[in-house]
């Protein structure tokens, strides 16, 4: 008599574990092929799910309590400067009063500047803004030509009056403006009060200041003929 009839049970069993170890075998080998596979996989997911990089961190240029790092700007005619309670005041000068800044590690370009500025006192531009761009300088003009005019000097060879740049804006005397610019290899932005006022590309054009800012290069800071006040002065690298 064959087992199977003899031992019904006992063949069952046998044949459910041989079953068993089959499947087990099977899903084994496939799991093994496919391991590489899997790990690419994984490693892709991590890739794509890798979380932005930090914005770089913005670090002050001005530590709120004396000149250090800053000088004076020669103009010749200029008024006085003094720091206090956390911000420079810079007096009525005949014609220009402002600040450089004296240390030679900054950027020429793909970096932001900001700081807040106040006219205290007068009728014209209470923040020119002088920076670096590449091998040359630019000047963002806040409030000047009688109070009104926006824009950056010089583009082409033509100031913040006089090229597309221009704009005409109302500010307040006694009150705090923020102003932001962004230097890039293709274009000069700019910012007050977190309204984007200058997107100017500079491929192919011709960046350079009226004569009478060149004291402040490399960083200057200056007012004409109106009494001014800064505070914040910061800057951060951007990536190229």
């Amino acid at each position: 008599m064959p087992v199977s009839k003899r031992y019904p049970c006992l063949f069952r069993r046998l044949t459910i574990v041989v079953l068993v170890i089959m499947q087990l075998t099977s899903l084994s080998a496939f799991s093994q092929r496919r391991g590489p596979f899997r790990r690419f996989r994984n490693r892709t997911r991590c890739a794509t799910t890798r979380p932005p990089a930090p914005a770089p961190a913005w670090q002050p240029l001005f530590n709120g309590k004396d000149l250090a790092g800053w000088k004076k700007t020669n103009f010749g005619g200029e008024g006085e400067i003094a720091v206090k309670d956390g911000q420079i005041d810079m007096e009525f000068g005949y014609s220009l009063t402002g600040i450089t800044y004296a240390k030679q590690d900054l950027p020429r370009t793909s970096y932001e500047l900001r700081l807040e500025a106040m006219r205290v006192d007068g009728i014209d531009f209470f923040c020119g803004l002088t920076f670096p761009v590449e091998d040359s300088h630019c000047s963002f003009i806040v409030g000047g030509w009688a109070g009104t005019v926006v824009g950056l000097s010089n583009i082409d060879g033509k100031d913040a009056s006089d090229n597309e740049t221009t704009k005409y804006m109302n500010f307040k005397t006694k009150q705090w403006y923020r102003i932001k610019v962004r230097v890039t290899p293709e274009r000069i932005q700019a910012w007050i009060d977190d309204q984007l006022v200058v997107n100017q590309s500079i491929v192919g054009r011709k960046i350079g200041l009226r004569n009478e800012v060149d004291p402040s290069v490399p960083l200057g800071i200056c007012a004409w003929e109106t009494k001014a006040a800064l505070r914040n002065i910061q800057i951060r690298r951007l990536a190229p």
